[in-house]
């Protein structure tokens, strides 16, 4: 078969080598440039942590902002509830640089509106909506799951000054946020309080200012300075108070005994008691404290846990409970006091005491005292509220009397009161009374009446008609002087001319009296005028 002529023969060609076109680069860049920017962005990504709150009040996922000092520092990316739907978990996205910030102690709250304890905070967060506020800890180790606070705290971390703890019987009227003052000057702030696990007080922690917190000694004495704190002395009536706020809002105030300015500084988080008053912190704290019982029979009403003990005056203790008992062998119902008595009071001195008891041999020491009559009285310290306050002192005609020293707490004799003494008085002359023979007595009081009636009506028949008889006979002599006395009788003209004739007769002889005392020659010789 013959091949058309036609037909042009093949050529081989050789293959060409493959060229990257330009077009290409553009996209290639475009990749290489989104890789670099992923990896810039997951290098610059900050941590991710989770803060769980009670509430969601305020929180927004995708615009509620985490600030530091007012700086934005992260962003809240979810809002859920947690597995037990009692709380609420904010997942938050930070920056890089705040990642060191993320330590243990690392603390978290919303800030919103507040006013409390006299303090107004998150004002701005009226018009720029809330956000969540971050103070930064002082720990080492990291965390990414926080539990937020539910109020701001009161100062930062980085605040200079001290905190301290407080215990007291009650709250009062403090809150967080309520002032502390030093010598008129607020100089720190109650921070929180929570009640004892046996709620038997409330524990509250403060901080106090630098450089304020070098003036809290170990000694130092913490008192409630809210209100108006008036007592009544020699030297008239005094008002005590912090300042206005005080009065409204309340506070605590602070101060150091003179004796002891130089002691050193208390250390962060030393306890203090908190008392109701200023007077009563800064009452000599005894080192040193016995109890006792006191029994009485009488009626303590009037009487309270706290009230005085003293000796002429002086407090040396106070009662710390008032009980009853009964005792099965003389069946007979009494009222132990127990006391809480301060022996360094007792014997004070002028000098600084020393360390422990000023006596070698306490025992022997009150020994001799009971001896003496030393005894334990009730007494009124008021007429008005009728409180009663308990008396040590000498009474010389005493029953006497020993301490059991083997009873815990001792006993300690005591003495009736003067009403009681005065009581006891009349019970005695009541039980004289109802030994007297009152019905032998009525039986002869009653004889004794009807002798009388005999007696008058004997007089009645047999003197009275005597009597009347006599009184008649008298009359009619008094009638008969009587008549004789009346001035136009025979006897009142007899007895004026009786009187005139001796008047005449005495003017006589004195005339006799008088030429005799000028002529005494006349009773021998006689008259000259007789010699004729």
């Amino acid at each position: 078969m013959s091949r058309p002529p036609d037909l042009p023969d093949a050529v081989a060609v050789p293959r060409k080598r493959w060229r990257i076109q330009w077009i290409w680069l553009v996209p290639v860049v475009a990749v290489l440039i989104g890789i670099w920017l992923a990896v810039q962005a997951v290098l610059s990504q900050g941590p991710t942590i989770t803060i769980q709150f009670k509430t969601g009040e305020g929180l927004e996922a995708g615009k509620t902002k985490i600030k530091f000092k007012d700086v934005d520092i992260g962003v809240v990316k979810k809002v859920a509830l947690s597995r037990d739907y009692k709380n609420v978990v904010a997942t938050a996205e930070l920056t890089r640089d705040a990642t060191d910030m993320l330590v243990d102690d690392t603390r978290f709250w919303v800030e919103r509106p507040r006013i409390a304890g006299g303090n107004v905070s998150g004002i701005s967060t009226l018009l720029s909506g809330a956000f969540i506020g971050m103070d930064i800890g002082h720990a080492k180790q990291e965390r990414r799951a926080y539990v937020g606070l539910e109020t701001p705290p009161v100062f930062a971390s980085d605040v200079p000054g001290r905190e301290f703890v407080l215990h007291a019987e009650n709250l009062a009227s403090l809150d967080v946020g309520s002032p502390v003052y030093f010598r008129r000057l607020r100089v720190g702030q109650v921070t929180s309080f929570e009640l004892d696990k046996n709620g038997g007080g409330v524990t509250l922690h403060i901080f106090v200012n630098a450089p304020y917190d070098q003036y809290v000694k170990s000694d130092s004495r913490f008192w409630e300075a809210g209100g108006i704190d008036v007592s009544l002395g020699t030297e008239g009536v005094k008002i005590n108070t912090q300042s206005l706020v005080s009065i409204l809002i309340g506070g605590l105030a602070f101060e150091t005994p003179s004796s002891s300015l130089t002691e050193p500084e208390a250390q962060v988080r030393t306890s203090f008691t908190l008392f109701p008053t200023r007077t009563e912190a800064l009452k000599v704290q005894d080192r040193i404290v016995d109890t006792y019982v006191l029994d009485f029979k009488q009626s303590v009403r009037g009487l309270t846990v706290g009230a005085p003990v003293d000796f002429r005056g002086i407090v040396i203790g106070e009662v710390s409970g008032i009980y009853t008992r009964f005792d099965p062998v003389t069946k007979e119902i009494s009222i132990p006091v127990e006391i809480k008595f301060y022996p360094e009071r007792f014997t004070a001195r002028h000098e600084e005491p020393s360390e422990g008891r000023l006596v070698t041999d306490p025992k022997a020491v009150a020994d001799y005292l009971v001896s003496r009559g030393f005894r334990a009285q009730l007494r009124t310290g008021s007429l008005l509220t009728g409180q009663l306050y308990i008396s040590f002192d000498f009474f010389q005609h005493a029953p006497q009397a020993k301490i059991d020293w083997s009873r815990t707490p001792p006993e300690l004799p005591t003495e009736p009161s003067g009403l009681q003494s005065l009581q006891d008085s009349v019970n005695r002359i009541v039980a004289r009374i109802d030994k007297l023979p009152l019905e032998q007595i009525g039986k002869n009081t009653q004889q004794t009446f009807a002798n009388a009636s005999a007696l008058l009506q004997s007089l009645n028949t047999q003197v009275v008609p005597q009597a009347k008889s006599a009184l008649s006979a008298a009359q009619t002599t008094l009638n008969t002087a009587n008549s004789a006395l009346q001035p136009d009788s025979a006897l009142q003209q007899d007895t004026g001319d009786a009187i005139r004739e001796l008047a005449r007769t005495a003017a006589s002889f004195r005339a006799l009296s008088d030429y005799l005392q000028q002529h005494p020659e006349a009773l021998l010789r006689g008259k000259p005028g007789d010699a004729k």
